[in-house]
């Protein structure tokens, strides 16, 4: 009896394919009218037709027209030209502005984790009667006393905004220095500020640059109240708060001086807003 044959079988090592993970349209959306925006402010020397400031009389409160794509204010004025040097300067200022928070709430927020103790008590008590006035009474507050101007908004926001970033950051610092990473470099002799810096902070810091989206928000929501309330930038700079308290008056008869320039704020708020939102599930993906 013959045996039976053996059938050689070729064993095919599978390969793992990558896959391509979607952008959430969220994170598209915002980046994209962000992008516009910024692009716009950026490059206004070359897109706006006018000077921001040049005035004039003989054609006040002009409607839209070629000349004046979105008419003229009541000093003659080109309001797309101030619109597009508002975005530059609501944009800077607020940008500017989001980064001192950042840094030392970070800094802080680390250190009081990490350390423990009455150093972690004490940040955490400042931060708790920070957080018990609301933002922007607190922010006007300051700039009222400090005097208008961009040094008076920066100081304000820094002394308001830094304690969100160092909640944020202590409560992963909580977390992060129990790892073994953290455990190991400590065996191994490498000093507190490394390891916070080197080891902890790139780790823990992604929920803070999450967060600093919409913190942005909120400074350009501020720093537009300030110009409304004539506490922002010092006239004749274009600031889109002070655009709208100067069209206030002539709401019934020319409602786009102000209302154009709130449109911009909507339109600005909504991109950071995604552009968060977007972050945020893209990161809950990986």
């Amino acid at each position: 009896m013959s045996s039976p044959s053996l059938t050689a079988v070729a064993v095919v090592p599978v390969t793992r394919v990558p896959v391509r993970r979607r952008l959430p349209p969220s994170l598209i959306i915002g980046l994209t009218i962000l992008i516009i925006i910024v692009a716009a402010a950026v490059f206004a020397p070359l897109i706006a037709p006018y000077s921001p400031t040049q005035q004039d009389l003989t054609n006040i409160l002009a409607g839209p027209s070629a000349k004046h794509w979105l008419g003229t204010d009541e000093l003659g004025r080109d309001i797309f030209t101030r619109l597009l040097y508002g975005a530059r300067t609501d944009l800077s200022v607020a940008f500017i502005a989001v980064l001192s928070p950042f840094v030392l709430g970070t800094c802080l927020g680390a250190a009081a984790g990490y350390f423990g103790g009455w150093l972690d008590s004490v940040i955490m008590r400042i931060a708790d009667v920070v957080v018990a006035f609301p933002f922007y009474v607190l922010v006007i507050l300051l700039v009222f006393v400090l005097g208008p101007g961009t040094r008076s908004i920066y100081i304000a926001i820094t002394v308001v905004s830094w304690v969100s970033y160092a909640r944020i950051v202590r409560g992963g610092t909580l977390v992060a220095k129990n790892e073994e990473y953290v455990l190991s470099a400590r065996v191994a002799g490498i000093s507190d500020r490394r390891i916070i810096f080197r080891h902890i902070v790139p780790n823990v810091i992604t929920q803070a640059i999450v967060f600093a989206m919409s913190d942005i928000v909120m400074d350009i929501l501020a720093i537009v109240t300030l110009g409304y309330l004539g506490l922002g930038i010092p006239p004749p700079t274009p600031d889109w708060g002070s655009m709208m308290a100067e069209g206030q008056s002539f709401l019934t008869t020319h409602w786009e001086l102000a209302t154009i320039p709130g449109i911009a704020v909507v339109i600005t708020g909504l991109g950071l807003s995604l552009l968060g939102d977007g972050l945020a599930d893209l990161l809950r993906a990986e």
